[in-house]
């Protein structure tokens, strides 16, 4: 039985497609491209124009976000809504994504909805996380300020029990930036922008 003759080259193991990463327009993108672009991954923020993907959630961030939101939700009036990493559209190259809104409830128009406009947010949450420093002390609440969210809070990961601190803004409408009102690290309790009380230490039941 005669061999059949090899073939001059074997296929080598088959290579990892690499990513193909949405190229930029010039200008930079806009909001109708975040809401248009196919297979962007989950939560994508548009900053200045600029796509920004998250990267995975630590437990930390998870349990805290639960934490906070079951906690706003007990007491939060019905002239409010609270969301949970939802667009807030600030202009056209601006569309960042609060780990927790509270928003206005006519501002809700369907179960299809993907966003609300800077307008009718109360209040913005951001959890930081280690990939997002930057972006969540600086770069988002100077934007937030400046479109005229009248509270903010950043929430970090402090102390050798990883418990949240909460640290709590309002808007200086003459400024446009922020004051910090005050830093909560067991128990968050607030006047405003409605009664809010939180055991933070609940944490460790989760």
């Amino acid at each position: 039985m005669t061999a059949e003759p090899l073939p001059e080259s074997l296929p080598g193991p088959a290579q990892p497609t690499k990513p193909r990463w949405p190229v930029p327009p010039p200008g930079g993108w806009t909001v109708d491209h975040l809401f248009s672009l196919p297979d962007l991954p989950p939560h994508t923020e548009l900053i200045d124009g600029s796509l920004v993907f998250v990267s995975p959630q630590r437990d930390f961030h998870a349990l805290t976000l639960f934490l906070l939101e079951r906690g706003v939700r007990q007491t939060v009036p019905d002239s409010l809504r609270v969301k949970r990493e939802m667009a807030v559209v600030i202009n056209s190259h601006n569309a960042p994504e609060p780990d927790l809104s509270v928003v206005r409830a006519e501002a809700v128009t369907g179960r299809r909805q993907t966003r609300y406009d800077v307008k009718d947010v109360v209040l913005a949450v951001e959890v930081v996380s280690p990939d997002s420093e930057a972006r969540d002390r600086d770069t988002k609440p100077r934007k937030y300020a400046q479109a005229g969210i009248r509270h903010f809070w950043r929430v970090e990961m402090v102390g050798e029990e990883d418990r949240p601190v909460v640290y709590v803004y309002e808007l200086d409408p003459a400024t446009k930036s922020y004051i910090v009102t005050g830093i909560y690290h067991d128990h968050l309790k607030l006047a405003v922008p409605f009664d809010i009380d939180i055991d933070l230490s609940e944490i460790d039941q989760l």
